[in-house]
């Protein structure tokens, strides 16, 4: 037995055991007990069993963490992430499990995920204590930050330059938020044209109805690759913002937080978080363009962290 398999056996066993020592300390009840631990799985992992699959909620045009490939399928980092996680759920619920795929937005998907309809959601939503008071978070898989981007020619430098002007916010983003309280605390009085999701943001600032698009760096960085925009449009000024991403889940759930924990441990241990960033960040995209951008040092830091035994 090689040593990949005999880690892959050893992270599923761990696995089992934990998910039965959290089974019994919960108190877990009233439930089809599964495997030969006699775990008594509950809430999301139960509906798993049930259902045979995860409903896993992707973006559409959020580059290169979840978007459509020409072939109209869901595809890029966060999508690979979560298709080894929903293995991890078929372990624990000792069942292979399908997945269905759910289109999410901007402004959706938080509710998506605490209403029940989608189980994981896999794009680029930065974490933070907002959410976190509806949903839960897997260990972080990115680090970005609120950048502006200009057309080609544009006198605007920095946020500061956008006063009296239109900035173009796709709603339910920490983005907006961020551009409306850098409006309120400079005075800059901003026009924010908000649209439902990024696509629409970014065809207000090529259509000329705003000045700046605001988002996530390396989203903005995506759409230049997807949409071959060098050289009609620019990314400026410093970061305005700390974003680190996760991928999203229900609350209150200690199973399915133990089997997401898990699973993202395994992934930063066997270096298999590097080898999907090096893939969606440093080669070629199915559009037929390289991001190349290297994984940050704080990135790399929180991966090695993740990496690490809990107690």
């Amino acid at each position: 037995m090689n040593r990949a398999v005999i880690s892959a056996w050893l992270g599923a066993r761990c696995l089992r055991v934990a998910l039965l020592a959290i089974a019994l300390a919960a108190g877990a009840v009233q439930a089809q007990p599964i495997g030969d631990e006699g775990i008594a799985l509950t809430g999301t992992l139960a509906t798993l069993r049930q259902r045979g699959s995860v409903i896993i909620g992707y973006r559409e045009a959020s580059v290169p963490f979840s978007f459509l490939s020409t072939l109209k399928q869901p595809v890029g980092y966060s999508i690979e992430l979560c298709k080894e996680l929903v293995a991890d759920l078929g372990e624990a619920v000792q069942r292979e499990l399908k997945i269905e795929w759910q289109p999410v937005t901007s402004a959706n998907r938080v509710d998506a995920v605490v209403s029940g309809r989608v189980d994981l959601e896999c794009g680029s939503t930065t974490n933070n204590a907002e959410r976190r008071e509806r949903v839960a978070f897997s260990p972080t898989i990115f680090v970005a930050g609120t950048k502006l981007m200009v057309k080609q020619g544009s006198a605007v430098r920095s946020f500061k330059d956008l006063a009296g002007q239109r900035a173009a916010v796709t709603a339910g983003t920490t983005n907006e938020q961020v551009m409306r309280d850098l409006s309120d605390k400079f005075a800059l009085k901003l026009q924010f044209i908000v649209s439902t999701d990024h696509d629409q943001s970014l065809a207000r600032l090529l259509g000329g109805e705003a000045d700046a698009f605001a988002t996530d760096d390396v989203l903005l960085y995506g759409f230049i690759a997807q949409r071959k925009l060098q050289g009609q449009v620019k990314v400026v000024g410093d970061l305005l913002s700390y974003d680190p991403y996760g991928v999203m889940y229900r609350r209150d759930d200690p199973l399915l937080a133990r089997v997401v924990n898990l699973g993202f441990q395994r992934l930063a241990r066997d270096g298999e978080i590097e080898r999907q960033y090096r893939r969606w960040f440093l080669r070629k995209l199915p559009l037929g363009v390289s991001l190349d951008l290297p994984m940050s040092a704080q990135l790399e830091a929180l991966i090695a962290a993740t990496a690490r035994p809990t107690e």
